[in-house]
């Protein structure tokens, strides 16, 4: 809970809410709080879907009209391997640890363990809005295009229904800059 969270704390949960405010009146959406339900999560205004994140440094939010895109996640982590094989191994499954290594070779810049970590983070904020349900590591495959920018991920788990259809994974965006990893999902309809 905020209330009993640290100065630095209160600070990156003040400033990331200013950057959905400036989000928010870039759509044209009147100012209103924006209040954490019961498990941490953002609501967002009726006809809004968006997602925050913050590290260390960065803050940032992006939110989209529901009738544009029905889901959204971001997220953003340092460009720092993760610590721990232990904790490595909490976070991914064993393809995912092949791939690590696989563009490891290929790459060695990049901390693919961490940018792994932060495209499950911008799922499960794409997923839980969708569902309303946790989404654990081991229940989704990140997949990494090194080159062109992009992840699939594949959902090891049913996924939630869209428009009468089911989703089986979602496709996102990765950038790298000053030090942070950033990744992006944005789910849309078939209408849109």
């Amino acid at each position: 809970m905020i209330a009993t969270a640290g100065i630095a704390r209160r600070r990156e949960f003040a400033t990331v809410r200013a950057c959905a405010r400036t989000a928010l009146a870039r759509l044209g959406v009147p100012p209103a709080p924006i209040l954490p339900d019961p498990e941490g999560a953002p609501r967002w205004p009726a006809g809004v879907v968006g997602s925050m994140t913050h590290c260390a440094g960065y803050r940032a939010a992006a939110v989209a009209l529901t009738c544009d895109v029905v889901a959204v996640g971001i997220d953003a982590e340092p460009d720092a391997p993760i610590p721990t094989r232990g904790a490595r191994a909490l976070v991914t499954v064993d393809e995912e640890r092949a791939h690590i290594a696989e563009l490891s070779g290929r790459r060695p810049d990049v901390s693919w363990d961490r940018l792994i970590f932060s495209a499950k983070e911008s799922v499960y904020k794409a997923w839980y809005p969708l569902t309303g349900r946790w989404l654990e590591f081991d229940q989704v495959m990140i997949t990494v295009s090194p080159d062109d920018g992009t992840f699939s991920a594949r959902l090891l788990v049913p996924g939630p229904r869209i428009d009468a259809r089911r989703i089986r994974g979602f496709a996102g965006r990765w950038a790298r800059s000053q030090g942070l990893l950033l990744t992006a999902v944005a789910v849309t309809s078939e209408r849109t």
